[in-house]
Formats: C-alpha cells, sequence, structure tokens
C-alpha cells in the first residue's frame, strides 16, 4: 500500500525494497549506464531553511504537486478518494477538484502546453485533462506501475517505482529514452515525486525525509537534501501524518514547495549545502 509509517532520519531505499507491488521494468527501453568516472562520486548533502508555511489538507494524501500561476495543482491517491485539485496556495482552500473513478489511485501529475497529465498506480492508465476545464481530454497507457510525473517543457517525465526515469512524447506517450539513477554504483530506487528544477530533477525517495537532485541527461546523482525536521513533535501527536511527499517549484519566483501526504503544513524551502 502507499500508506506508511514515518520513517525517522534519511533513508535512502535501493532497489529490492518493496514499496507497493514490484514495480515493472521499463520493457523495449535502453537505460542509459552513468559515467564510469562518475559512479563512486559522494553526492553532495544539502539542508533547508524554511522560508514561508501554509497550511495544507490534512486528507490529501498528497502524490503529485504543480504550482502554476500563484495557485498549486494537487493529485491524491486512495482507492475511492484519489482527486485532482487546483489549491489556493495562500489559505490551501481547494478552488476546483474532480474526482476519480474508485478503482483507480491517483499518482503523479505534470502541467504542459496547457493539459494536465495524471498517472495511476497499477492500471497503466493515464489521463489528459483541460487545465481550466478539468474534463478529460484523453487517455494513454504506459507499461509497470505509474508513480510520478512532471516535464522539461518538452517532454514527460515519469518514474515508476524503479530507479528507471521514462522520458515520454507528450503526443504519443511514446518512450523516447530511459535514465538509471545509481549512487555508488547501486540502483537508487523508489524514486516518487519528480519535479524539474533549474534543469535537474528532484525526486522524493519514498519512505524517506529524502529528495535526490539527479543529472536528467545520465542519471548521476547529484546531491540528496535532507528534510527531517519539518513537522513539529505536535504535527506528529495529532496523527494521520503520513511520508514526505510533494514538490513544486515556481520557475519566475525561484521558490520550492514541499509537503507530505496528509500533512497539515507546506513549506516553502531554501536548499543550501548542509
Amino acid at each position: 500500500m502507499k500508506s506508511t509509517v514515518w520513517l525517522l532520519g534519511v533513508t535512502l531505499v535501493l532497489a529490492g525494497c518493496g514499496r507497493k507491488s514490484s514495480a515493472a521494468s521499463d520493457a523495449g527501453t535502453t537505460a542509459a549506464a552513468p559515467p564510469p568516472a562518475a559512479v563512486d562520486a559522494a553526492p553532495i548533502i544539502y539542508t533547508y531553511d524554511v522560508v514561508s508555511v501554509f497550511p495544507h489538507d490534512r486528507g490529501a494524501f498528497t502524490e503529485g504537486l504543480v504550482y502554476l500561476k500563484g495557485v498549486l495543482f494537487e493529485s491524491t491517491g486512495l482507492n475511492g478518494s484519489s482527486t485532482l485539485r487546483k489549491v489556493d496556495l495562500q489559505s490551501g482552500r481547494v478552488l476546483q477538484q474532480v474526482r476519480l473513478s474508485p478503482e483507480y489511485f491517483g499518482e503523479g501529475i505534470a502541467v504542459l502546453g496547457g493539459k494536465i497529465f495524471q498517472l495511476t498506480w497499477k492500471h497503466q492508465k493515464g489521463f489528459v485533462y483541460g487545465l481550466e476545464s478539468f474534463e478529460v481530454e484523453r487517455e494513454f497507457a504506459y507499461t509497470g506501475e505509474g508513480w510520478a510525473l512532471t516535464t522539461d517543457g518538452r517532454s514527460l517525465i515519469m518514474s515508476d517505482g524503479t530507479n528507471q526515469i521514462r522520458f515520454l512524447d507528450p503526443t504519443t506517450f511514446r518512450v523516447t529514452r530511459t535514465i538509471s539513477v545509481t549512487r555508488a554504483g547501486l540502483p537508487l530506487a523508489q524514486l516518487n515525486e519528480l519535479e524539474w528544477v533549474k534543469g535537474e530533477i528532484f525526486a522524493n525517495i519514498w519512505q524517506a525525509q529524502t529528495v535526490a537532485r539527479i543529472d536528467p541527461a545520465t542519471g548521476r546523482l547529484l546531491g540528496l537534501i535532507d528534510f527531517s525536521g519539518l513537522l513539529t513533535p505536535d504535527d506528529y501527536r495529532r496523527g494521520g501524518v503520513d511520508v514526505l511527499n510533494g514538490i513544486a517549484y515556481d520557475a519566475a519566483g525561484d521558490r520550492l514547495f514541499v509537503t507530505g501526504k496528509k500533512w497539515p503544513k507546506l513549506f516553502e524551502v531554501r536548499v543550501r549545502p548542509r
């Protein structure tokens, strides 16, 4: 299941550790190997400063997060509770929402070309919505599980729970290339919520308070951001909070936002070396 027990500290989850079910491999594509010189390079460890704190819906099992023109677009999961929603950043109020059919478990989203693209977990099916209407305009298929989605402005970039990240044509949904993310020569799997930030892919590592910074050309691990300590002990005492998951970037304002599944808060953060 996607529901988990919070793990304290910085946890790096490598291949072979199950999260939901074993994610299928990306059949028919070739993974790019990291440059030999980079295999054993120690990643830079980053920490953060909190710039602002915003309210977040405690009922939102966050799977995907996008910032666009002052609002957040959010995908939530769990069968029977999955939604696509537009959320006011300042208040956390849901401005617009569509519910998925109960059989679907909503996953990552991306906004590209005036459309919202949303994955589902196990159905190998995605949906394309009108940005303003929130109406489904078409569906698309992919192999394996759907975990997270982002875009570099040209391609859709998708994770499936392994250490593989696929680049998809947003019209045909054909896989154009695949990268393999490694750390010290080993696959770095459980890559979840993705965000394109200044030419890098930021990837939440599922069940960890850690976000990986990834070179989109090679899959090389550029750094790890330790987001432990965002929530207070009182936030945990109130119960219901789950893992860190949800990254959004405001390119115009150079602002980074993070939250988690059923978290009461969303944070604007500034990343710096530890």
